[in-house]
């Protein structure tokens, strides 16, 4: 016998609209950051902008998959398109391990081969630059939390912002002592800011994506739990995953005694143990399914 626990709940929040204000300011920026590193000849400024072209596809990836999500389910797609927001922060980390690699293996050229470099030009696009990401930064800020596309689109302007003060203070550098280097330094400032972030945000789609058990739910006390109910024998069978941010889910067979299935004890039972598993562990959508003590002998062997 099974059952199952369904909500209908309302839908993803609606971040459409921060996503298409923020994807604006950033083509503007790196639309003015490629002018000042052409006219500077700044490989800092430059880094800058080709991190900024990244953001703009990681954006308008970003948007497409808020658009996505509030697309409803279907029979052929039963949670919609939920998943499309992990999609998008992976193809982004993606795209951003390969910026920033570029960047630090140009650094490190330029470190050895420092070119001359206008610092006035420089500076100038690098606090325009810093501007239009602080105003990112602040349109995303409340919502960063929401879930992994958010998340990814809220570090990738973070990390420009941090870009575009590194360029600023190296062109200080420039200007003031001559440190023609500090372009390089600050190029590879950029690309240790990008890969660590990059790698979290990575794993933790990867991780939804081969449905691990989401973090800081564990398991051995999930099952623990259940086995207090007077009427479980045992519990087998016990998966959990996330569809995407905030929506983890969890089946599990469930044991009982042999009495439940002729006494009526199966209804409030369920209630009452996916209602635990809603309380003690913000688990909404659970499906549970009932056996009688003999049927372990009728399981496929891959199950556990």
């Amino acid at each position: 016998m099974s059952s199952g626990h369904s909500h209908g709940g309302a839908g993803p929040a609606d971040h459409r609209g921060r996503l298409a204000v923020v994807l604006a300011i950033t083509v503007l920026v790196l639309v003015v950051e490629v002018v000042g590193a052409a006219v500077s000849g700044s490989l800092a400024l430059l880094a800058d902008a080709g991190h900024m072209l990244t953001d703009v596809a990681g954006l308008t990836l970003a948007f497409v998959a808020a658009v996505l999500a509030r697309r409803p389910a279907t029979d052929a797609r039963t949670w919609g398109y939920r998943r499309a927001e992990v999609l998008a922060a992976a193809a982004q980390a993606a795209v951003l391990l390969a910026v920033g690699g570029f960047v630090l293996v140009e650094g490190v050229r330029r470190l050895v081969e420092p070119p001359e470099v206008t610092s006035g030009v420089m500076l100038a696009f690098g606090v325009v630059g810093l501007l239009g990401n602080v105003l990112g930064v602040a349109v995303l800020a409340s919502g960063r939390r929401a879930n992994l596309n958010m998340r990814a689109a809220f570090l990738e302007v973070v990390n420009d912002a941090l870009g575009s003060v590194a360029v600023i203070v190296a062109a200080v550098l420039i200007a003031t002592v001559g440190w023609t280097r500090a372009d390089a330094v600050a190029s590879l400032l950029i690309g240790v800011l990008i890969i660590p972030r990059t790698l979290r945000l990575l794993r933790d789609a990867v991780n939804v994506l081969l449905e691990s058990t989401p973090p800081g739910l564990d398991l051995s006390h999930v099952r623990e739990r259940l086995m207090r109910h007077p009427h479980v024998l045992d519990v087998h069978d016990l998966h959990a995953s996330q569809v995407a941010t905030g929506l983890p889910v969890l089946t599990a067979h469930v044991v009982v005694d042999d009495s439940c299935f002729l006494d009526g004890h199966l209804g409030p039972m369920l209630d009452e143990l996916q209602g635990c598993l809603d309380a003690d562990f913000d688990i909404e959508h659970s499906t549970i399914q009932f056996e009688s003590a003999d049927h372990a002998g009728h399981e496929h062997e891959t199950h556990a």
